[in-house]
């Protein structure tokens, strides 16, 4: 039998209606043949809700006497009894009377819904566990009684009961929700219409998550891509710059425009290394962000505008926010832009909003570390410019019949020698300034055609031009090294405080180091090699991308960190500048390195210290634990020795069984401690195969009394995936702890059921059950939790099945059982083709 639905009525306040439309909904269901019952309805003495219920079948309730009153509470027993299709549930957030069989009515629909029961249910929004300090703070009202967010979300539908607050509060004055005694307190006190407008939009709210989920699942099975528009979400494309706050504001006023927009703020970073953003810029506009209420998310990308549709397209955005373009007009002839790109290729589901700033046009600034040196291109551009610009000057000028006279022709020149600085530095700029002064005397000086200088002041002239071509390039080339070797600086330091800041922050992760040196340098690998000697060869001690090298000589790029330790990095050939860089990543992964050594060595010491108090307890255990059972032996085996005593045949038949029971003892406890033994070398090899749960679990109730063990393994239940043998050890183990604690007013239950992929069986005792804080400490070897005597074992058996339930893909897990108890939830892996087992596999553990 499959889990039952849940249908949930949520409402924003008490009396909007969720009992009226679930009782609505019971009647239409009725009509078309529904078996349907009210399991539990409270209708509050309102009439409206009280003739509804009329028609429908009421299934008997429970009485309960407390501190000497009677309550009445759901009859679980009574629902389960009568096996309706659906059971109609009120206020799924009750708690129940001390000594009903759970203590939380939702607890009671989950067992409907695992008997394959549809329940219908209501629940007000301000009884949601998560939302009660909020609905504090409006109300000023502490809700006691809430529900699990997780079991309302699990449920199969959802149906928002609203109503405004101004109708709300005509229904409450018009008696239909309180009596008159109470309904002024009502209206002056909870039922304000300001607590009563944000309960609605807390419930809304919710609600659109809710239905949000449901959108993004879809979408994601279908795979869809397009946008649906049904949520205003902004993305703001950050760059790192100054005008990134601007954008994140105008973007938080767009959202407010509409109730429920979303803000996502989008850095994209390309792999290339070092030419990212300000981390500090980008620090401030994440807390801004989150300060509106928006996310901050970081993605790699090395085409933005690509990276930003796909973003935006993955998170179902409608519209993207960019800022006008920080580039200077001359610097369109690289490409259109981002945002112009983003905008041509949007499409029509996507709006961009490109947002004015008052950085727009005033330059980019030059590019950051290897990117702030000049390209190839510059240099052949300042080449041109220099060299073979003089030349077409002077056949320009050759060519105007009016020559404007040496002083401009020398200006001229100069222009060219300015701008092949500016383009190429300072090479190109020395070779305009030699071959425009040859120009100058040969074409402009008389006598022309010559190198001659006749005139003594157009000899000064032309040394006054090459002089003063010679410093302004000079100074121009000197200033743009400057403005590199500043925002060199300026990115080693970023990178240097990342660095000391892994380093504060404890961070131990060598391969996330190691990644992050190969992006920042844009390398294929990266390789940390160690060595115990000048003699010894190179070891990996840790690598990133492909085909890492295995000794320094073969890296294009090596750092040594000290004698023995060395960084190498493949892929191209660093220039010396960026070995600094290099050179504090490599201390710091020589950091890392140690760090995990030392991690790894403190564990190893802890190992030895478990084992020691392991040995310790073994010892204690060895000395009480063993001896008992072996001196019940010996003693009955020197009475039956004894020549001076006529035992009758009762009499040695009560010798012999205990020498048999204390011989079952000792081998209980001898098996749990090799069994825990090989759990500590780590020598259990499980021989997993497929069967039935049914096949296992009666075979393992041998040990327990018979009678009491009320065991529920239905045999429709999927194949697990396990070692038959170490299931059986488990699952005995349990069950005998179980029965130990189990105080015999009822048999412990063992039940089985399946949950998607898995099987869950559930051992369910009613003993005085563990509290929270020492539930995990029961399943530590030589635990025995309480006042359990001496001789009743050494504390292994729940620290063995835990330890054999993991080493075959499973979970032992301890919860409190309803009512008092303690419930043990074994969950294993159920066979991927649900196929019949081998028969030809070994049943047994191998170690």
């Amino acid at each position: 039998m499959g889990r039952g639905t849940l249908r949930i009525y949520l409402g924003a306040a008490p009396g909007v209606g969720k009992t009226y439309a679930m009782l609505s909904e019971a009647h239409r269901r009725v009509e078309r043949g529904t078996d349907c019952v009210v399991a539990f309805v409270e209708h509050h003495a309102r009439p409206r809700t009280e003739v509804l219920l009329h028609g429908l079948e009421q299934v008997r309730r429970s009485e309960i006497s407390y501190r000497g009153a009677a309550f009445t509470e759901m009859d679980v027993d009574a629902v389960l009894e009568r096996a309706p299709a659906v059971a109609l549930v009120d206020e799924l957030a009750h708690t129940n009377v001390p000594g009903s069989r759970n203590a939380k009515r939702w607890q009671d629909v989950e067992e409907l819904l695992k008997a394959g029961i549809d329940v219908i249910s209501t629940v007000n929004i301000q009884h949601l566990e998560s939302l009660g300090d909020v609905v504090e703070s409006i109300t000023g009202v502490r809700q006691r009684e809430t529900v699990p967010d997780e079991v309302v979300r699990r449920a199969d539908q959802i149906e928002l009961v609203d109503m405004s607050p101004q109708a709300l509060r005509r229904r409450m004055a018009h008696g239909n929700i309180y009596q008159p005694d109470k309904m002024d307190a009502a209206l002056s006190n909870y039922f304000r219409p300001g607590n009563l407008t944000a309960l609605r939009e807390l419930a809304l709210l919710w609600t659109a998550d809710r239905v949000d989920e449901y959108l993004q699942q879809y979408r994601g099975e279908h795979n869809i891509r397009t946008t649906w528009q049904a949520r205003e979400r902004i993305v703001v494309g950050l760059t790192g710059g100054p005008e990134g706050r601007t954008l994140i504001r105008r973007a938080s006023r767009m959202a407010a425009k509409g109730s429920g927009s979303e803000i996502l703020a989008v850095y994209i970073a390309r792999s290339d290394g070092l030419t990212a953003a300000s981390p500090k810029e980008l620090a401030v506009q994440r807390t801004l962000v989150e300060d509106l209420g928006g996310t901050f998310h970081h993605v790699i990308g090395d085409d933005i505008p690509a990276a930003l549709l796909e973003f935006a397209r993955g998170v179902n955005a409608t519209q993207i926010v960019l800022g006008s373009s920080r580039r200077k007009t001359w610097q369109y002839i690289y490409g259109p832009g981002v945002g112009a790109t983003v905008a041509r290729e949007s499409g029509p589901d996507l709006d961009v909003h490109i947002v004015t700033h008052e950085e727009v046009a005033k330059g980019r600034g030059l590019p950051i570390a290897r990117g702030a040196r000049l390209g190839r291109a510059r240099i052949i551009w300042g080449w041109l410019v220099g060299v073979v610009g003089p030349v077409l000057l002077a056949v320009v000028l050759r060519s105007m019949e009016d020559a404007p006279g040496l002083a401009n022709d020398v200006l001229l020149f100069l222009f060219l020698t300015v701008a092949a600085a500016l383009l190429g530095g300072l090479r190109p700029a020395l070779a305009s300034a030699a071959v425009g002064s040859l120009l100058l005397n040969y074409w402009f000086t008389p006598p022309t055609h010559t190198l001659t200088v006749q005139d003594p002041e157009n000899l000064v002239a032309i040394v006054i031009f090459f002089a003063v071509a010679v410093a302004v390039s000079s100074v121009v080339d000197l200033a743009a090294r400057r403005t590199h070797q500043a925002a060199r600086l300026r990115a080693e330091s970023e990178i240097l405080s990342f660095l000391a800041g892994s380093v504060l922050r404890g961070e131990t992760a060598l391969d996330a180091l190691l990644e992050r040196v190969r992006e920042t340098f844009a390398m294929e690998s990266v390789a940390l090699l160690e060595r115990s000697s000048d003699v010894e060869p190179w070891t990996c001690a840790g690598s990133v991308g492909p085909a890492p090298v295995s000794r320094p000589d073969d890296a294009d790029v090596d750092m040594p960190v000290g004698d023995n330790l060395a960084l190498a990095l493949s892929g191209r050939v660093l220039p010396a500048e960026d070995r600094r860089v290099l050179g504090a990543f490599a201390a710091q992964a020589a950091v890392v390195l140690d760090r995990q050594r030392l991690v790894g060595e403190a564990e190893e010491a802890r190992r030895l210290a478990e084992g020691n108090r392991i040995r310790t307890a073994l010892l204690a255990a060895v000395s009480h634990d063993l001896r008992t059972p072996l001196a019940a032996i010996k003693a009955a085996v020197s009475s039956l020795r004894s020549d001076d005593v006529a035992w009758s045949d009762e009499d040695e038949a009560e010798l012999l069984e205990g020498i048999e029971d204390g011989a079952d003892r000792l081998d209980h406890l001898v098996g749990n401690l090799l069994d825990m033994s090989r759990l500590q070398t780590g020598t259990v090899t499980p021989l997993i195969r497929e069967i039935d749960l049914d096949e296992v679990v009666p075979m393992a109730l041998g040990g327990v009394p018979e009678g009491s063990v009320d065991l529920d393994v239905p045999e429709t239940l999927p194949m697990v995936a396990v070692d038959p043998g170490l299931l059986e050890r488990v699952v005995a183990n349990i069950v005998e702890n179980a029965v130990k604690y189990n105080p015999g007013r009822e048999p412990v239950a063992v039940a089985a059921s399946a949950l998607g992929g898995r099987v869950e069986l559930r051992v369910v005792d009613r003993g005085r059950g563990v509290p929270d804080e020492a539930k995990d400490r029961i399943f530590e070897p030589f635990q025995r939790y309480g006042d359990a005597p001496r001789g009743a074992g050494v504390g292994l058996g729940l620290a063995v099945s835990r330890g054999f339930a993991e080493a075959m893909g499973g979970t032992l897990d301890a919860e409190d059982t309803p009512g008092g108890g303690l419930t043990m939830v074994l969950t294993l892996a159920a066979a991927p083709g649900g196929g019949r087992a081998d028969p030809e596999l070994p049943a047994r553990v191998t170690s």
